[in-house]
Order: C-alpha cells, then structure tokens, then sequence
C-alpha cells in the first residue's frame, strides 16, 4: 500500500520565518490578537480575507492574524490584506 503524504490535523504547522516582517499584539473586539506582517515572498497559496472575501494572491503581502489567548491553534489563523485588518473596526467584523 503506498505511503499517505498527507499532514495528521493535530501537528502544528509553524509560519515559515523567511520573508517575515514583524509581529505585535493588536487588541480588537475585546481580545487580544497577534499580527504578524507578511512580505509576501514566502507565500505559496491564495488565501480569502475575512475582511472583504476577495482573494488575497500569492506573492501579495498581508498580515496573519490569530488570538493571543493560547487556547488557539492553527485553525485559528486568519489571512487578511493589510488594509482590510487596518479597517476592521469600520467594516462589518467591527459591528
């Protein structure tokens, strides 16, 4: 029987640290975020930002965004353009 290449759902997938900008904790919505600023360079798939649910495309530099709660895990990282997350307090996430 071949060999399954595919990744078990409890391993932790760590953001690759190549062509990383910074990362600050940002409060919104009564909890506490981490932001980390992506260039873009080490992007390898599309991603659809919960701010205005276009794509974000491959190459494009945006922030990724999870709670800073420690409960969180993977499924809990959100891709957003960088203008999008700026703007979130006047779009419908800020409501």
């Amino acid at each position: 029987m071949p060999r399954s290449n595919r990744r078990r759902r409890d391993e932790h997938r760590p953001l690759a640290l190549g062509g990383m900008g910074s990362q600050s904790v940002e409060s919104w919505m009564g909890r506490a975020w981490v932001v980390r600023r992506l260039t873009g360079h080490t992007s390898t798939r599309s991603y659809t930002c919960p701010g205005c649910t276009h794509e974000i495309a491959v190459g494009t530099p945006h922030v990724v965004v999870w709670p800073d709660d420690g409960l969180g895990g993977v499924d809990d990282r959100r891709h957003w353009h960088s203008a999008c997350w700026k703007a979130r307090d006047h779009g419908r996430y800020g409501r």
